[in-house]
């Protein structure tokens, strides 16, 4: 009988792997009172680790040792004629999962020593940032129309996005007061935690930036209350997030850029292609209002890359 059936009491052909394993997911329903989804999440992952032991011959959990722990994350990383091989996310849920089993068998004393209880989960790698292009950047700052006071908007606050590595957040909620281009060209960012950064603007986002203010954001302003907000909808009103997700969207689409492209793109983008043309990592961390450098590193390692790629292709003698 499988820990998934929900029986009355064990049969006389149920393993102790099974019974213990029942009581366990009794234990996480009734005294702990899981949720639905998270028991069976468990329920899932615990019959599979019983299923693949029991095939090896081991029925009872006083038999379990470090080593078959450990071989069966192997297995999981590695995959089978039965299942696929599962990433290092799935791997590591799966490990938390075996562990929390043992540390309750041990308490029970069901399975002593605990076999698990060295075992760690796997290290989850860390994605790197997705950038694109100087020029896929250009061809999406073009693909926008400057003929319509929309048009005007969503171009400058793409130049503005990719000028200045701002999150989407950040530029949504600026006023037209935080702006500062005729003294020294920068703009006051405030970021998580209310943490303020002062950032340059460049020319092409001042120019793109001006040309709304003066050509577009007073007649989407009458349409609306007064808001001191610098990005305005069509009502007039303070621009959304999500419409500032979609106005590049649209704009990538157009440009024909494969991929997910989100404002976030454009600030990876900031990031990789300051670091590439010489910028220290110090400063773009301070202008990406980061609160430790070692977030920013995470770039380095994109621009590492690119030059290992450069590397293998061009020189002569690489093989």
């Amino acid at each position: 009988m499988s820990p998934t059936e929900h029986a009355t009491g064990p049969s006389p052909h149920t393993s102790k792997f099974v019974s213990a394993l029942r009581r366990y997911l009794q234990h996480l329903a009734i005294e702990r009172g899981l949720a639905k989804n998270t028991l069976e999440s468990y329920r899932r992952d615990l019959t599979r680790y019983q299923e693949a032991l029991e095939a090896r011959g081991i029925t009872d959990p006083a038999h379990i040792t470090e080593n078959e722990v450990s071989g069966y994350l192997q297995q999981l990383a590695r995959g089978d004629d039965a299942y696929q091989a599962l990433g290092a996310r799935s791997v590591a849920r799966h490990t938390v999962a075996i562990r929390q089993l043992h540390k309750y068998w041990e308490l029970e004393e069901i399975c002593s020593p605990n076999p698990a209880r060295e075992v760690q989960p796997p290290a989850v790698g860390q994605s790197l940032p997705k950038a694109i292009s100087i020029s896929s950047v250009t061809q999406i700052l073009d693909s926008i129309a400057l003929d319509t006071p929309a048009g005007l908007r969503d171009r400058a606050i793409l130049e503005f996005l990719y000028s200045t590595g701002a999150r989407i957040s950040e530029v949504v909620a600026l006023d037209v007061d935080d702006l500062h281009f005729a003294e020294d060209a920068v703009v006051r960012l405030f970021g998580k935690g209310s943490k303020e950064r002062v950032v340059p603007v460049g020319g092409f986002a001042q120019r793109a930036v001006s040309e709304y203010l003066v050509r577009a954001r007073p007649g989407l302003a009458a349409k609306g209350k007064g808001t001191p907000a610098l990005f305005l909808n069509q009502r007039g009103g303070r621009l959304s997030r999500q419409s500032g997700w979609l106005i590049l969207s649209k704009a990538a689409e157009r440009a024909g850029i494969q991929g997910d492209v989100s404002p976030h793109t454009l600030r990876h983008s900031f990031a990789t292609h300051l670091l590439e043309g010489g910028a220290d990592v110090r400063v773009v961390q301070e202008l990406l209002g980061h609160a430790s450098v070692t977030t920013t590193q995470i770039y380095t390692k994109v621009t590492v890359d690119s030059l290992r790629e450069a590397y293998l292709f061009a020189h002569p003698r690489v093989n």
